[in-house]
């Protein structure tokens, strides 16, 4: 079933809280290969791939779509993080890298139900002069997201951007609060199933801690999708009974996404005096 069957397939909409940073210059590719949790070095220019910056204990500080659009030029598409203080962190990184970071408040992030004119998986239409477009489509339907110029924003709709949202959870793609950040490896968030991060690769912050719980098969969590049938708190403990399942990491709508044990079928559970029930999630999101 389409993720958003009431919506136009046309209609652009607004996508507040997702903004754009930019890393120009020389060593951009290199920067971001060396700080980032996927392969930046193997990744095509033209294309785009999920990725995230950890804390050096293998936390996903922010999770993010990673634009090559040239070896000069890497765009970070934040759905969650702060996006000034993530710029910030990452310029105490830069040291002696010919590397410009910044948010773009030039350019805004937009959503649309329907699949791109150009786009397809991985491979980026537009190389960031004009509008930018990337396929985000999965087995939920075809979605398109756009970066284009401020002046030519889409107007807000408040039920779209929602919905949005949902699409994400049901793929599996974690929509992180500030609450959640720092909390979770890779592992734990399912990220192998978006071939979010690479174990290959070499150093970047908390590499080690990824390589070795993968290297060791000893990742005992993952995601696990909730259909909601009330109010529900990120970070709230999920429950079978008296038995703490996992907890509440993203929420969106009447959807939920939750970090729980790998060693039981899903059941339904509870969060606080909500009823959830377990849910499939959709699959065709991984780049």
């Amino acid at each position: 079933m389409p993720d958003n069957p009431h919506a136009l397939p046309g209609q652009a909409f607004a996508l507040p809280g997702q903004r754009l940073i930019a890393l120009e210059g020389r060593d951009a590719a290199a920067f971001a290969q060396a700080q980032f949790m996927n392969d930046v070095k193997g990744l095509a220019d033209g294309h785009w791939q999920w990725s995230g910056w950890l804390t050096p204990k293998g936390r996903a500080v922010a999770l993010f779509a990673l634009l090559r659009l040239s070896e000069q030029r890497i765009w970070l598409v934040v759905p969650d993080a702060d996006a000034d203080a993530l710029v910030e962190a990452l310029k105490r990184f830069v040291f002696r890298s010919k590397v410009a970071i910044g948010a773009r408040e030039d350019q805004v992030i937009e959503g649309r139900f329907g699949a791109p004119e150009r786009a397809a998986g991985a491979v980026i239409d537009g190389d960031g002069d004009d509008s930018v477009e990337i396929d985000l489509s999965g087995d939920g339907g075809a979605r398109t997201l756009r970066i284009v110029a401020t002046g030519r924003a889409a107007a807000a709709d408040a039920d779209l951007a929602e919905r949005w949202a949902e699409a994400d959870l049901r793929h599996g793609l974690p929509r992180l609060p500030a609450s959640q950040a720092g909390q979770w490896t890779p592992q734990q968030l399912s990220l192998d199933r978006l071939r979010g991060y690479s174990v290959k690769k070499g150093c970047y912050p908390g590499q080690e801690i990824v390589a070795r719980t993968h290297f060791l098969g000893k990742a005992k969590r993952g995601l696990a999708l909730y259909r909601c049938e009330g109010p529900v708190e990120t970070g709230a403990k999920l429950m079978a009974g008296e038995e703490t399942l996992g907890e509440i990491v993203a929420r969106a709508g009447e959807w939920a996404l939750a970090v729980a044990g790998l060693d039981r079928e899903p059941t339904p559970a509870q969060a606080g005096a909500t009823l959830l029930q377990p849910q499939p999630l959709s699959a065709g999101l991984e780049r």
